[in-house]
C-alpha cells in the first residue's frame, strides 16, 4: 500500500481534472475522453509514472468513466424522448464489435502509436468543432447495408483507440445525415455505453507490468482516477449547465475546439519525440 504522502499529488491532480471535465461537459455537452485521456496521460507521466502502458491506462480509465456517465446521460435523454432507439439498435452490433477489436488491438500497440492516433484524430475533431457548419449534409438518412457495416465498427474501433465515447464521432455523423442535433446528442450517449462497456471488461482483465505503473490498478484501469473523476464530474457538471444558460455557447465551443487541438498537437509532439 503506497504511503499517503506519495499519492497526494496524484489525487489532487485527479480532483482538478474531474472538476474541469465536469464543467466543460455541462457547459458544452462535450468532453469525456477527449479531455480525460490527455489529462490522465500528462498528469501521471508528470508525477513520474513511466509505465510502457501509460497510454493504455489512460484510455482504459477514461472509458471506465464513460460507462457510467453515458448510462446516466442516455437515461436522462430517454426521459425527454430524445433517444432514437432505432438508430441505436441498428448500429449497436457493429459499434460493439469494433470496440472489442479496438481493445484487443491496444495490447499489441506501443503507447507512442496510440498517442499519434489520438493526436491526429483529435486534431480533426477540433477542426470540425471549430469550423463545421450545421447545414452540412451527406444524406437524408443514416447509412444502411454495407456502408453501415463498415462505418459502425470503425466508430467503435477508433473510439477505443482514443479512449472516447460516442459523441465525438456519433454527433457529427448523425448531423451530417440529417438527424436533428438534440436527437444526435442523445443517441450518441447510447453509442458511448456500447463502446465503453465491453472494452472496459477487457481492460479490467488485462494485466499491466508492475514497473512504473501508478497505484490502485485493476487490470489497466486506475481505480483511484476512476472514482475521483466520477465523483468530481457529478459535482461540477451542474455548474457548467448553469453557465451554459447564462453565456453564448458558440464562441465557447470554438475556444474548446482550439483547446482540443492544442492537446492533440501536444500529444503528437510527445509521440514524435519519444
Amino acid at each position: 500500500m503506497p504511503e499517503f504522502a506519495s499519492i497526494l499529488p496524484m489525487l489532487l491532480l485527479l480532483l482538478a481534472i474531474g472538476a474541469f471535465a465536469g464543467v466543460v461537459a455541462g457547459l458544452l455537452g462535450v468532453g469525456g475522453g477527449i479531455i480525460l485521456v490527455p489529462a490522465f496521460y500528462f498528469a501521471l507521466s508528470g508525477l513520474g509514472y513511466n509505465s510502457p502502458n501509460l497510454m493504455q491506462i489512460s484510455l482504459a480509465t477514461s472509458l471506465a468513466t464513460i460507462v457510467f456517465t453515458s448510462i446516466r446521460s442516455v437515461l436522462s435523454h430517454h426521459k425527454k424522448g430524445a433517444v432514437d432507439w432505432e438508430i441505436l439498435k441498428r448500429w449497436s452490433v457493429g459499434i460493439g464489435l469494433g470496440a472489442v477489436a479496438g481493445m484487443l488491438a491496444t495490447k499489441g500497440l506501443r503507447s507512442e502509436f496510440l498517442m499519434m492516433v489520438f493526436g491526429v484524430i483529435g486534431l480533426i475533431i477540433g477542426l470540425y468543432l471549430a469550423f463545421g457548419r450545421p447545414e452540412w449534409r451527406l444524406g437524408l438518412a443514416m447509412p444502411a447495408g454495407i456502408a453501415r457495416g463498415v462505418v459502425s465498427p470503425t466508430i467503435g474501433f477508433l473510439s477505443v483507440l482514443m479512449g472516447i465515447g460516442g459523441g465525438s464521432f456519433g454527433v457529427p455523423l448523425m448531423s451530417l445525415y440529417s438527424v436533428p442535433i438534440h436527437r444526435a446528442v442523445a443517441t450518441s450517449a447510447g453509442f458511448g455505453v456500447i463502446i465503453a462497456a465491453p472494452s472496459v471488461i477487457g481492460f479490467l482483465l488485462t494485466g499491466t507490468p508492475v514497473e512504473g505503473r501508478p497505484p490502485f490498478m485493476v487490470g489497466q484501469v486506475n481505480i483511484a482516477a476512476f472514482i475521483t473523476v466520477i465523483s468530481m464530474t457529478l459535482l461540477t457538471a451542474p455548474i457548467g449547465v448553469k453557465l451554459a444558460h447564462s453565456m453564448n455557447p458558440k464562441p465557447l465551443k470554438r475556444v474548446f475546439a482550439f483547446f482540443i487541438m492544442v492537446m492533440a498537437l501536444n500529444m503528437l509532439r510527445k509521440a514524435l519525440l519519444a
